[in-house]
């Protein structure tokens, strides 16, 4: 990870990843992408049973934009990457992207996450370990 706004994270495509004809089914992808975001959240201190645990917020998707640009197989290795585009408020617009092991782009997508109180789901300021990280007043 080069700062706190980026990480890479290695996905492996397994069986169950795949539909009938071999190739990564398509929602799947989003799998890997909430994989990356999860793990990104954690290493900054925002895992997400802690937070709730701590505070009573969660993260949850708010938009997600995704091209899909070559497909993937069974056992190919992957990267996901996931990078802060925008930080507001209560929300992180992040770009990710899902690369094949030779650098190929697979899928490209622009993903909204908001801080919202996990009984009211009513927005939330993030949480200030994560705005230090990411240098946001």
């Amino acid at each position: 990870m080069s700062d706190a706004t980026e990480l890479t994270l290695p996905v492996r495509v397994y069986y169950e990843d795949t539909d009938a004809g071999g190739v990564v089914y398509y929602a799947n992808y989003l799998r890997f992408l909430e994989r990356a975001r999860t793990e990104w959240l954690r290493r900054l201190g925002c895992g997400r049973e802690a937070l709730r645990a701590r505070s009573g917020w969660i993260f949850v998707v708010r938009r997600v934009e995704a091209d899909y640009l070559r497909p993937a197989r069974l056992d190919d290795l992957l990267t996901v990457h996931v990078r802060v585009i925008e930080a507001r408020g209560a929300s992180l617009t992040l770009a990710q992207r899902i690369c094949a092991e030779e650098g190929s782009e697979l899928l490209r997508a622009r993903v909204q996450i908001a801080c919202v109180d996990a009984e009211l789901f009513k927005p939330r300021r993030l949480p200030d370990v994560l705005r230090e990280h990411l240098s946001i007043a």
